[in-house]
């Protein structure tokens, strides 16, 4: 598995506007197990974005996806900056989705 870890800030008061955008283009990408844009709670014009991919080549292949194309750039013109980010190799947790790279749970 694949994942990702990151921070952008948005210009000041487009916060929303920007986690908007970047959850718009996010509902339909194949390879995708889970994608969460969260708030930050020190930060009031910044969010973090949480993705698990099947692997890195679904990831690479959403970025020309009409729709998360779209959302890029919606969202551009708001984006302030980019703050840390990571590669992360997922290995399961609640709420993911299984796939052939996780075990099923004993009775499922």
């Amino acid at each position: 598995m694949y994942g990702l870890i990151g921070k952008m800030t948005a210009k000041p008061g487009q916060r929303d506007a920007l986690a908007a955008a970047i959850l718009d283009g996010s509902s339909t990408m194949p390879g995708n197990l889970s994608y969460i844009v969260a708030i930050d709670a020190a930060d009031p014009d910044a969010i973090w974005v949480t993705e698990v991919w099947i692997d890195e080549a679904s990831h690479k292949n959403s970025l020309t996806l009409p729709g998360v194309r779209a959302a890029i750039a919606k969202a551009r013109p708001i984006i302030a900056g980019f703050g840390p980010s990571t590669v992360t190799t997922p290995i399961g947790g609640y709420g993911m989705a299984l796939t052939p790279f996780t075990p099923a749970k004993a009775g499922a």
